[in-house]
């Protein structure tokens, strides 16, 4: 637990701390925001706003992880490792968006093939380095599993090459639908540290009850300490970083946090076995993804638009609400999914009984 604290609070300090510094160096280098034409009108003041905060992210959380470990002089494992290896290389996919953006002042940076290959390599390598590195001791579990998970595995079994597609489309997911979630100041990283949040209570949760530990109900996850570690790392990072991204933001995450930060989400999820648990705890992301979908499915098969815009938060903001409005509503929505999901997690914990 005492990991798990440390790592919270030194990404927070680093990341509410040095943020103000990356803001004033970003300005002077004039890494500013380019806005879509066709977005929101109220957004046009949001022009020239630093962008590529998800590097004070990534940082802090990096930093928050390493802390943790010198102070307790326990050595890092293969999961946190491979989950920090799928935030950072995400993030270097982002970071390339990003800085092609602020280089030819447009809002589009990589182009679609140039960002799917990106995605796609760090996900194989996922892929192919989960399956390995087996723990010692009787169970011999390695970081991932090939079997789909709800809350534990399931009988559904890919296969080696089948987990390293499932693995890219989640991390691709995840990461798009993240990046569609930051749209408004503080939203997407509000709701990240929600999602972090729960993840660092079922890691420590699965920790308590891992399996040669537990009598009753256990979870065959390699390391879920160090996940916790992780993902308070991660939290305590957002948090942080919510201090000037909330509204009216002094900073953004842009590609280069969002990408990272669902990336994170993803291999946390497949580590820890709760891949579809993910698709609750995340309902905001879900839903925000799900609009695009309907709306560019209805638009081909019909020409008519379902919302004013996609993504959903800016058909909200062409009917009228104001930014901050949309911004709590939606994190209270998140949180409701994220409840929501915890309930499901400890439901599914008493529902096998507590002792066998």
């Amino acid at each position: 637990m005492k990991s798990v604290l440390i790592a919270a609070m030194t990404a927070l300090a680093i990341s509410l701390l040095l943020t103000p510094a990356v803001v004033s160096f970003f300005r002077r280098r004039g890494y500013g925001q380019e806005i879509r034409e066709d977005g929101p009108a109220t957004h046009a003041t949001k022009r020239g706003t630093p962008t590529m905060g998800g590097t004070i992210l990534i940082g802090a959380t990096l930093s928050g992880y390493a802390f943790a470990h010198i102070i307790n002089g326990h050595g890092p494992t293969a999961s946190a490792l491979l989950v920090l290896m799928v935030m950072s290389g995400l993030g270097l996919v982002g970071f390339l968006d990003d800085f092609l953006k602020i280089h030819h002042q447009r809002s589009l940076g990589l182009n679609k093939t140039a960002k799917f290959v990106g995605q796609a390599l760090v996900a194989v390598v996922f892929g192919i380095l989960a399956l390995r590195f087996r723990a010692s001791g009787g169970a011999h579990l390695t970081p991932a599993s090939s079997h789909i998970s709800f809350i534990h595995d399931s009988a559904i079994a890919l296969g080696i090459v089948g987990f390293i597609v499932w693995a890219f489309l989640m991390i691709s997911a995840t990461s798009n639908a993240v990046n569609l979630t930051d749209g408004l100041d503080g939203l997407a990283t509000g709701t990240s540290a929600m999602v972090f949040a729960s993840y660092v209570i079922i890691t420590f949760w699965q920790f308590g009850n891992r399996c040669g530990i537990a009598s009753g109900t256990c979870y065959n996850v390699r390391d879920p300490l160090d996940i916790a570690v992780v993902a308070a790392a991660a939290m305590g990072a957002c948090f942080g970083f919510l201090w000037w991204n909330a509204s009216p933001a002094k900073i953004f995450m842009g590609d280069t946090g969002s990408l990272a930060i669902g990336g994170t989400f993803a291999s946390i999820a497949m580590v820890t076995r709760t891949e579809l648990l993910l698709v609750v705890l995340g309902g905001l992301f879900v839903a925000i993804t799900l609009s695009v979908i309907i709306q560019v499915a209805v638009f081909k098969a019909t020409g008519r638009r379902v919302f004013n815009m996609a993504p959903l938060q800016h058909h909200f903001e062409l009917a009228g609400w104001q930014e901050i409005t949309i911004v709590i509503r939606f994190w209270i929505i998140a949180g409701i999914a994220v409840a929501f999901g915890l309930g499901l997690f400890y439901a599914e914990f008493l529902s096998h009984g507590t002792s066998s």
